[in-house]
């Protein structure tokens, strides 16, 4: 033997296979660590480095901080929230479903019975506001019963005034509710909701490539004492550790995906674990969505706050205005004769508008939006359910795909360290 170590006795080249599975293992589990904590940017900060980071190499700007000046790590999950929701709104939810069925699943029946319900107070306030204010000599010399009567005539129209604005968006739906960018911005600010998806969604596919990586590391540890035998040089182990961990990384992202239609060899039945877990995953995806993304308190926001939210606040500015119209009733002509027809149009347009957030208000309510989200979740587990397989693995694989060579890359290197450490076991270094 001529290499620059002295041949390590018998018993120590039987410890080669098991080293390997244990690098295997943990450059597996810790890739899947990487892959989704922290959830929030730990590093620190590069005098220059965000100057400098648009001259780099395109996969260097992909890891996490660069581009920012900072090195440090964030989760590549949480990292790319606002890709992950482009993928989950393009590739995901909003191409199971559209504005129209989403609406529809909520049932726009009960809310506008829930809107009805529970804005009566705010509405009696804001009635009162108005009228005070527009009408400081008149209101508050008006005898109590006949402020009540008006009141009341308020509280009336409620049904009538909910039941006017479902319907109006309803049949303006496309118009005012852009479900992608409901979903995009939900989870681009929440990425938590993206590792949901993955770690229960997928949960026993990230199990799979942990404890695959002690399998294949183990397996190809036993390759390793011929070629160490064979080659007899120090950095045979060392390069044995970067290629376990990469591959190691490489054919447990493999398993979790492909073969994505079932195959059979002899006796065996092969085909990717997500994919052959189609329904039980996509049960799971479902009520993640439902129970996060497409809910009633996201469709509000988006109705009031989304790029349609001008269609949507005059929709329901026009859908309330008949209805001041109808409350006022035969009072109409001594109200207008008290102020003028012109301070009658402007208090009737105030109440409009300011009617607005007062009645979509209620639909940010967490018990009422959990309530309605079981229609979503059976609407998205009956689309997710029947999609073809190829377009199935698109609900979560693209979203890390891009960047997939980190991992292996992350895999490689703390090989790399873990055949050092095995290099000086075996050689009782």
């Amino acid at each position: 033997m001529t290499g620059l170590v002295e041949l390590p006795a018998g018993w120590r080249l039987l410890l080669i296979p098991f080293i390997t599975g244990i690098i295997g293992y943990v450059t597996n589990w810790v890739a899947i660590r990487f892959l989704f904590y922290p959830v929030e940017f730990v590093g620190v900060r590069v005098p220059g480095l965000k100057t400098l980071a648009p001259t780099l190499p395109r996969r260097i700007r992909q890891i996490p901080g660069v581009t920012l000046g900072k090195v440090g790590w964030q989760g590549i999950i949480p990292s790319r929230s606002e890709k992950m929701g482009t993928i989950a709104a393009e590739k995901g939810v909003a191409k199971l479903a559209n504005e129209q069925e989403f609406y529809e699943a909520f049932d726009p029946d009960a809310i506008a019975a829930h809107i009805a319900a529970e804005s009566r107070e705010e509405v009696r306030a804001l009635t009162e506001e108005i009228l005070r204010e527009e009408y400081p000599e008149l209101w508050p010399r008006l005898p109590e019963e006949v402020q009540e009567l008006v009141h009341a005539r308020v509280q009336r129209q409620l049904p009538r005034v909910a039941g006017r604005i479902t319907d109006q968006i309803a049949v303006h739906i496309d118009e005012v509710l852009d479900a992608k960018e409901m979903i995009t911005n939900h989870v681009d600010r929440n990425p938590e909701t993206g590792n949901r998806l993955f770690l229960e969604a997928g949960e026993r596919e990230l199990r799979l490539v942990v404890n695959s990586g002690l399998y294949i590391g183990t397996l190809l540890g036993t390759v390793a004492i011929p070629l160490f035998l064979f080659i007899d040089r120090w950095w045979v182990l060392p390069a044995t550790g970067v290629f376990v961990g990469y591959a190691t990384n490489l054919i447990a992202l493999q398993l979790i995906f492909y073969p994505i239609e079932e195959r059979r060899v002899g006796p065996f039945r092969l085909q990717g674990v997500f994919t052959s877990r189609q329904r039980t995953a996509g049960t799971i995806y479902a009520r993640i969505v439902a129970e996060e993304v497409v809910t009633v308190s996201n469709l509000a926001h988006n109705l009031l706050h989304g790029s349609q939210s001008d269609r949507t606040r005059a929709m329901i500015r026009d859908a309330i205005r008949p209805e001041v119209d109808r409350a006022v009733g035969l009072a109409a002509p001594l109200v207008v004769l008290a102020g003028g027809a012109r301070q009658y149009e402007r208090a009737r347009e105030r109440f409009a508008a300011e009617s607005v957030e007062t009645t979509i208000e209620p639909l940010y309510d967490p018990t009422f939006s959990e309530q309605r989200s079981e229609g979503v979740e059976r609407l998205i587990r009956e689309r997710v359910c029947a999609l073809p397989s190829e377009e199935f693995i698109d609900l979560l694989r693209p979203a890390f795909q891009e960047d997939e060579w980190m991992l292996l890359t992350l895999g490689a290197t703390l090989g790399f360290v873990a055949g050092w450490l095995q290099l000086l076991v075996v050689t009782g270094l």
